[in-house]
């Protein structure tokens, strides 16, 4: 955790874009207060940003049911969040705060420093029921109720829960589809908060959810919105360190101006000016790959879902180069024509995936198991030749004929899915990457495309001449 030295004179950096709804009294300084006695000393632009969020209402409920919070990385944003959450555990009781960023590793770091702060303080610590951190759940529970959770979001994480105070963290990398799972958690709370918290929006699809956001938060005046934006001039010269410091509320607390002058040499300018300066312009769109309304119109209308897509099928597995998300990617012939796509499984990590897709290459009678020889999942395949498994290896070739064929397939409306969130966010928001003189699914896109290169794969091999065993029923169900 990032602390400032007590005694310290600070001054505040005002926010660019500071809106907040009219309230009559704060909660926020109780939060401020409790984050002191666990050694959280927060910066004076960090306890306005709180108290501004906290403002209450003579009914007593949230003058802001959403907050937004944007701000260059590194100045201390996860600090508001931890002060907030601490509040929200041990002086707003409320039952069930749900924290979710893009990547695990940001919302287990989240999680050990909310905790770290509890420990550290036994007035907290004693009131502590439960601690949960492991692949199913990571949760914070108090004696009386009282819960904090942490998730990695995908577009369907969240489902399940009734959510008092929603965090949205690098919400930069937010979909719709991922808005729509998670809002409804607080449709039957009675008094809900919802915080965006993000450096600034990039020119990706996944990022038009914040571009809205901010779009209403610069305009000022909304009536539900506390939102607070710390950013330079876009016409201000990127060398001047006037602007750094208008940009970055921390710099001189947890940033140095050297800092900043490496990133800046190093850096491209348009980069260095979107991450550290918070420079981006409203009237920005990414343009998709996949048209959205091709892709719509693929979606599978038949009301009945079993036996929908016909056996034999073909499996392929894809994870992320970190190996933080895998996907299994299933494809077989559909009932009503084409060939059937679908994300047989998705989730955080790679441990879980040999002996699943092991599982269900025997289960199902699968043709193969595709997967392409320079991904992350490549190492999975020596295991599963021993276990007596047909492996089909791509290769980048393959890949990138793949990738096209399946484009072509979707403009054309030969292929079928489900429409499930994690395939429907990542075939949105996927780019391309240039391959030679033809193309692959960019991973570089800001969303997961694991569902997408593993269906990808999966239709590929479908269409490859290989022997399998007979199928053990004439349908495919996971």
């Amino acid at each position: 955790m990032t602390r400032s030295p007590r005694g310290a004179v600070l001054d505040m950096v005002p926010a660019r874009y500071r809106s907040i709804p009219p309230a009559p009294t704060s909660a926020g300084e109780d939060a401020v207060e409790l984050a002191a006695t666990a050694g959280l000393i927060l910066d004076p632009w960090q306890e306005d940003v709180l108290v501004g969020a906290q403002g209450e209402r003579p009914d007593r409920r949230w003058a802001s049911p959403e907050v937004g919070l944007i701000v260059a990385r590194q100045n201390g944003k996860g600090s508001i969040l931890e002060a907030r959450q601490l509040a929200g555990l041990f002086i707003f009781e409320e039952p069930v705060q749900l924290y979710s960023a893009h990547e695990m590793k940001t919302t287990t770091n989240a999680m050990r420093r909310v905790l770290g702060l509890i420990e550290g303080t036994p007035d907290l610590s004693r009131k502590v029921k439960r601690v949960l951190q492991n692949n199913v759940e990571m949760s914070i529970e108090l004696r009386g109720g009282p819960r904090m959770q942490f998730v990695a979001r995908t577009g369907g994480s969240g489902r399940g829960f009734t959510v008092d105070t929603l965090y949205l963290d690098e919400a930069y990398r937010l979909t719709a589809a991922m808005l729509s799972a998670l809002l409804p958690t607080q449709a039957a709370v009675p008094n809900p908060q919802t915080w965006y918290t993000s450096s600034a929006p990039l020119p990706i699809l996944e990022s038009e959810t914040l571009r809205r956001l901010c779009r209403r938060g610069r305009a000022g005046g909304d009536p539900r919105l506390a939102y607070f934006e710390w950013s330079a001039d876009p016409e201000v010269s990127l060398d001047d360190r006037a602007a750094w410091y208008a940009a970055n509320p921390g710099l001189g607390i947890r940033l140095e101006e050297e800092t900043l002058a490496t990133f800046r040499a190093a850096m491209e300018p348009e980069d260095f000016a979107r991450e550290h300066l918070t420079i981006w312009h409203e009237d920005e769109t990414a343009e998709p790959v996949i048209p959205a309304h091709d892709w719509t119109a693929t979606r599978y209308a038949g009301a009945e879902l079993e036996g929908w897509m016909l056996a034999p099928v073909t499996l392929a597995v894809d994870m992320t180069p970190d190996r933080s998300w895998a996907s299994i990617g299933v494809a077989g012939a559909c009932r009503d024509g084409g060939i059937a796509l679908e994300v047989a499984d998705h989730g955080a990590g790679a441990g879980w995936v040999l002996d699943r897709v092991d599982q269900m290459y025997h289960e199902h009678g699968a043709r193969a198991i595709v997967i392409d020889t320079r991904s992350a999942a490549a190492t999975m395949i020596d295991t599963l030749k021993g276990r007596g498994v047909t492996v089909l290896e791509a290769s980048t070739a393959d890949h990138v004929k793949a990738a096209g064929d399946l484009y072509d397939a979707i403009v054309a409306h030969e292929v079928r899915h489900l429409g499930t969130p994690e395939l429907d966010a990542a075939a949105i928001g996927a780019t391309q990457r240039t391959v030679g003189d033809a193309w692959l699914w960019d991973r570089r896109a800001g969303v997961v495309i694991t569902p997408l290169v593993a269906v990808t794969l999966a239709r590929w091999g479908h269409l490859q001449p290989v022997e399998a065993p007979p199928p053990p029923a004439d349908f495919f169900t996971i």
